[in-house]
């Protein structure tokens, strides 16, 4: 069963990937995404996440639904709140039998969280505060 979750806590990566762990599975693959100092001339100095946390959830379930029924296992989590440096602002997993489909399908449910899910990036840069993605 996916794990979804989407918190002001922070994302214990270990935990996370222990519950992608299972006989079933041969392959895990996993992404986890931190806060970077530098895009290309952007110095960041730390992010403020949001979500409109009910449908959120609901879009990450119709996300992680169809994989999980395909036979792999989905664990998500992304951070709220306020994120210095470094800290880890998103957490993908996949398990699944094949090491091909736990890539494709990791690769698929991060580029599409930061699509469709609603979850707000405030970027507090050393000259400016951007929204992004």
């Amino acid at each position: 069963m996916y794990y979804l979750n989407i918190s002001d806590s922070p994302i214990d990566v270990d935990a996370l990937y222990q519950k992608l762990k299972d006989p079933q599975y041969g392959g895990i693959v996993t992404f986890v995404g931190t806060v970077r100092q530098w895009t290309g001339d952007i110095e960041t100095r730390f992010i403020d996440y949001s979500a409109y946390h009910p449908m959120a959830e609901k879009q990450l379930e119709k996300l992680a639904a169809p994989i999980e029924a395909k036979g792999a296992r989905v664990v998500i989590a992304h951070r709220t709140g306020h994120l210095d440096l470094t800290d880890e602002a998103v957490f993908v997993g996949v398990a699944a039998a094949h090491r091909g489909d736990a890539f494709r399908w990791c690769e698929y449910l991060i580029d599409t969280l930061k699509k469709e899910v609603p979850i707000w990036k405030k970027e507090t840069d050393t000259d400016a505060v951007r929204w992004g993605d």
